[in-house]
């Protein structure tokens, strides 16, 4: 495993929580003489400059943030040829636990330098005749997109209750809605109204809920899940046996794998993947198809060696969640200033200026 790291830091996840994780973070990486360089980012665009360009000089590049920024960077490395580690300290860290990636950011650390490489799918995504748009985890619309958003904007607890919080919200508000799905040869369109439509390439969702528990990184396929029309308190018990991916076995929900998909609606509606509202479908219209495929292997990760000494894929036996409130806007705060100070043989980039 290469020993030259570029962390690519959100100031703002877990209300800046993440920042101080990074001096134990630092002095796990320099205690195993790793050269790293510290880049905070302004927004997830900027991040994704910043993972080129590392990725480009070879560097590992590690995201330390949430699930948006996670997504961001799988991106931005997968299309310059690079390799991405992680370091959940979100409020979700949804792709992280899928990975198996300790919860704790020293652990999490620590396994960059004893871990193996992996390849693992991604999503291509995109809404109407917008630009083709990859995100790592998992892209949705309709009661979970509009419940992400007023998770984003308000400020609720941080992990699993917050966005249950947010999801009970949005379904009080909810309109009924039809949703049309078709997988494309082999399956044709099926319409019915329905509360919201998941396309999962990630097992998690919204801070540990296991919205697509066959989900596989690494199988080339999409898992679709569909909830359909009821009264709202069903979509509640959908909701609570999500938790444990039983949620499936209801008649209301329809599961399963195909290699694309697209999506209508017949009223405008947010999609949203990785935990950020999708950009061009903000809200997607009505009958815009939103269309997404599986990109299998397009990113090379490093996933922990197992106990048994085998790298791969599965869940993280710990969940950490900040006990803060969570910023009304991960990706546009502003960088903070350089939190490394003090720790040995660390090269830290300056905050961006803009």
């Amino acid at each position: 495993m290469g020993t030259s790291f570029c962390l690519v830091v959100n100031p703002a996840a877990a209300r800046g929580r993440c920042k101080q994780q990074l001096p134990g973070v630092l002095g796990v990486l320099a205690a195993a003489g790793a050269t790293v360089r510290v880049s905070e980012t302004a927004s997830l665009s900027h991040a994704a400059e910043l993972a080129g360009g590392a990725a480009g000089r070879g560097e590992t590049v590690v995201a330390v943030g949430g699930d948006g920024l996670v997504g961001t960077l799988a991106a931005a490395v997968s299309g310059a040829g690079g390799l991405l580690g992680i370091i959940p300290a979100g409020r979700g860290n949804d792709f992280a636990h899928m990975l198996g990636i300790p919860a704790r950011p020293v652990d999490a650390a620590a396994a960059l330098l004893t871990g193996e490489q992996q390849a693992v799918d991604l999503i291509g995504v995109r809404a109407g005749d917008s630009p083709e748009q990859v995100v790592a985890g998992s892209v949705y619309v309709g009661v979970v997109s509009e419940g992400g958003e007023i998770a984003n904007r308000g400020r609720l607890p941080a992990g699993p209750a917050g966005y249950q919080l947010a999801g009970m919200r949005a379904l009080l508000g909810w309109q009924p809605a039809t949703f049309t799905v078709d997988p494309g040869p082999g399956g044709g369109p099926q319409s019915r109204p329905g509360f919201t439509v998941v396309i999962a390439n990630c097992g998690y969702l919204a801070a540990g809920v296991q919205a697509a528990p066959a989900a596989d990184v690494s199988d080339g396929l999409l898992d679709v899940i569909i909830v359909g029309d009821g009264r709202k308190v069903s979509f509640l018990r959908v909701m609570l046996r999500a938790r444990h991916g039983t949620h499936v076995e209801l008649a209301q929900v329809a599961a399963y794998q195909a290699a694309g998909v697209t999506v209508t609606t017949d009223r405008a509606m947010p999609v949203a993947a990785d935990g950020e509202t999708l950009a061009g479908a903000a809200p997607l219209s009505a009958g815009q198809p939103l269309r997404a495929r599986a990109l299998p292997g397009a990113l090379r990760v490093i996933i922990p060696v197992t106990p048994g000494g085998a790298a791969g894929s599965g869940q993280s036996p710990e969940r950490t969640w900040w006990l803060r409130w969570p910023p009304r806007k991960d990706s546009t705060k502003p960088g903070l200033a350089d939190s490394s100070a003090g720790v040995p043989a660390i090269r830290t980039s300056p905050p961006p200026s803009t």
